[in-house]
């Protein structure tokens, strides 16, 4: 079985990438939970120390004040590393908390316009689009006719297309303004300079 390949259904995976090796957080076995002897055995730092018996290992790893963890479990015979696993569960835990805290969800926000729009409410607008692509966000601008509105639809395209001339600098049309009903709506997502990054 080659690196970084499943096992098979319901085993753990594992990986040497650039040596670090990944570990499957589900049933891994540390020191005294390794029942089968022999065993080969990977140093704290990645070399191969060869094919040795669980005691043996134990005792390496106790003299070197380490843990031995299964990285390889289906393999014959298993493969054990040494290393500080309470140091490696330590590690991983915060990458994935930071992965987490830079990872930002792309939401939709909806800014919602009318054909008469007076100056004053499109820059109040045309400010909230412009922070939500600038948060990168998309956003979706949304005409809506009233009445007799609806008989000139140009007029709510021309506001549209105003917009998108705004927000140019910070966004670009992902989709072009369609009729949805007495709506007419169109998609600006944002551009990837405009992405405000921590």
């Amino acid at each position: 079985m080659g690196r970084g390949m499943v096992a098979g259904p319901g085993r753990p995976r594992r990986a040497n990438i650039k040596g670090s090796w990944k570990i499957a957080e589900r049933r891994v076995r540390v020191n005294e939970q390794i029942r089968i002897s022999p065993i080969r055995l990977i140093g704290e730092g990645g070399g191969q120390i060869g094919i040795i018996s669980l005691d043996e290992g134990r005792a390496r790893a106790a003299a070197a004040g380490l843990d031995l963890v299964e990285v390889a479990p289906e393999s014959r015979p298993p493969v054990v590393r040494m290393m500080d696993y309470g140091k490696y569960k330590y590690k991983a835990a915060r990458a994935a908390r930071e992965a987490r805290r830079k990872h930002h969800t792309t939401q939709i926000k909806e800014v919602k316009f009318r054909p008469g729009i007076e100056d004053h409410d499109y820059d109040f607008k045309l400010r909230h689009a412009r922070r939500f692509l600038e948060e990168g966000n998309k956003v979706k601008l949304t005409m809506m006719f009233r009445g007799r509105q609806i008989a000139h639809p140009e007029l709510g395209r021309q506001v549209l297309l105003r917009v998108t001339g705004d927000l140019a600098d910070c966004g670009k049309v992902e989709q072009y303004p369609n009729f949805e009903g007495r709506q007419m709506s169109m998609a600006l997502s944002p551009l990837r300079r405009a992405v405000a990054t921590d």
